[in-house]
């Protein structure tokens, strides 16, 4: 088997029976803040794109790149579907012109056939409104002598599947650095935001580690992160001038840390870079340059990077809805009040108005009453709010994009405030602005999930699920002192009372041993 990587999470896998490309990003996503790091565009994507099978783990704009897979991808391969419960991605793909689908089967191990002969795959399904834009997905690929998992950004719960399925792992790709807006992007001291920051980024590390050890692979490759920030106003960003609160680690980092804890099986991809392998045998490791020009000054780097991207991203700029079409309450009171209507428990879950300021307009979303309103005089400052320029605001209407979160949020471009915890529901809405989508998530939400499994962690007795999304805490918990957190994600909760510290609600079933 070779594995060749392509940038952030995509590879190509070459086998005797067939090739399969998966996740290709190359175009600047969510709102051009994003762009592959190290830079992809240099590869032969035509010859990537002529493959036998086709694999996008999810719709998230580095992932789902639209306009690449449209134009360098061969509309006859054969595309391996996630078995996901809304059907978004099959329905962009065959916009696109893909009409060659094989519907997988959540975590069931199957058999493809491709010119060369067959292969054994499986994808795991991840399912929860939390995941990706309704649904996130790992791909195993195994030739008969090779067994790859290509974990990209997906948190599977449970590994036993994998191992039941086909045995030892022999190369792990997975994701290792942040892909969120927290806490840059927050209205709150500077102190504070580096303080928080070093803890997301040691536990989105932790967290992969915990991942690296249950599936034990020979080899481990970093992938699916960092993205690199080239327009001015985003450079701050960059992992490359010292900041310790920074959440973007690249790829030397992350394998200095496998290295502190004790594992030696760390690979470095760059895009172009192939692993040759057969089993658990790395029989070569090439790379189309010396990574050490990419990563020896990576300031440098990125500043050739900015300066190439920089017609690019004017050109995305200019696409932007920048005309002035009036007010935006009544195309907001179009688009979210029929989705309130829909969604009881997410709305009741939120709780309380959300403020949304837009330049010199400011739209309440009134989540308790179900409407989108002006401002109240004297209501005061809202529990949760964000400002975000009207721009951004006019092009994912005029768009009819169905997700904020997948659009303005990970474009860290607004900022934002809240007072308590971090509130999942409202995320969830936001990423759920359509019939369908906001169905799934509030029937998800409201079905019963059993907590009556317990484990022992460090003198204490807890439920085994997380209450957040059923993580394994024998796994994924760690203690220190009366604190858990469940590393899958980084939530935490005080043990003696079992309140959530990261969020509303999701109590924890814990007693003291």
């Amino acid at each position: 088997m070779q594995i060749t990587s392509v940038g952030h999470a995509g590879f190509h896998i070459r086998t005797a029976a067939g090739t399969i490309l998966c996740d290709p990003w190359v175009n600047p996503a969510y709102f051009a803040s994003w762009v592959p790091f190290p830079d992809n565009t240099q590869l032969d994507w035509d010859d990537l794109g002529n493959c036998d099978f086709l694999y996008v783990s999810h719709l998230h704009r580095d992932h789902f790149d639209a306009e690449h897979l449209k134009r360098h991808v061969n509309k006859d391969t054969t595309v391996l579907l996630p078995d996901y419960p809304v059907p978004d991605l099959e329905r962009e793909l065959r916009a696109l012109g893909f009409h060659k689908f094989i519907e997988t089967e959540d975590s069931v191990k199957q058999t493809v056939t491709g010119p060369g002969g067959d292969l054994e795959i499986m994808i795991i399904a991840l399912r929860a409104p939390a995941d990706g834009p309704i649904g996130d997905s790992g791909l195993v690929v195994s030739d008969g002598e090779t067994v790859c998992f290509n974990m990209n950004d997906a948190r599977p719960v449970d590994m036993d599947v994998l191992h039941d399925a086909f045995g030892h792992v022999d190369i792990h790709l997975l994701q290792y650095s942040g892909a969120i807006w927290y806490p840059m992007v927050y209205d709150i001291p500077s102190k504070t935001k580096t303080n928080f920051g070093k803890q997301k980024r040691q536990r989105g590390m932790d967290r992969c580690r915990s991942y690296i050890e249950q599936v034990g692979a020979t080899w481990v490759v970093p992938s699916a992160g960092p993205p690199v920030f080239l327009d001015d106003e985003l450079r701050y960003l960059n992992d490359d001038h010292g900041d310790e609160g920074n959440i973007f680690p690249d790829q030397i980092v992350f394998l200095e840390q496998m290295r502190i804890h004790g594992n030696e099986g760390g690979l470095l991809m760059i895009p172009g870079s192939t692993a040759d392998l057969r089993g658990k045998e790395l029989n070569s490791l090439t790379h189309p340059v010396d990574p050490d020009t990419i990563f020896g000054d990576k300031a440098a780097y990125i500043e050739a990077m900015a300066q190439r991207f920089a017609p690019v991203i004017a050109a995305e700029k200019a696409s932007w809805a920048t005309e002035d079409d009036g007010p935006l309450l009544p195309r907001l009171k179009e688009l979210f009040e029929p989705i309130m209507a829909q969604s009881d428990l997410i709305c009741d879950g939120i709780g309380y108005p959300v403020g949304l300021v837009m330049g010199d307009e400011t739209v309440v979303l009134d989540f308790p009453k179900r409407v989108v309103r002006e401002v109240i005089a004297g209501e005061g400052k809202y529990r949760y709010g964000f400002r975000i320029d009207p721009v951004l605001v006019r092009t994912v209407l005029r768009d009819n994009e169905p997700d904020w979160v997948n659009t303005i949020f990970l474009s860290t471009r607004f900022t934002t405030w809240r007072i308590g915890g971090y509130n999942e529901f409202l995320y969830t809405f936001f990423k759920c602005l359509t019939d369908e989508r906001i169905a799934y998530a509030d029937g998800w939400f409201s079905e019963a999930h059993d907590d009556s499994a317990s484990t022992e962690l460090a003198g204490w007795e807890v439920q085994r699920r997380c209450p957040h999304l059923k993580a394994d805490l024998s796994k994924f918990g760690v203690v220190e002192g009366n604190t858990l957190t469940c590393n899958l994600h980084g939530w935490q909760w005080d043990l003696e009372s079992g309140r959530c510290k990261t969020s509303k609600g999701h109590e924890l079933r814990s007693r003291k041993l």
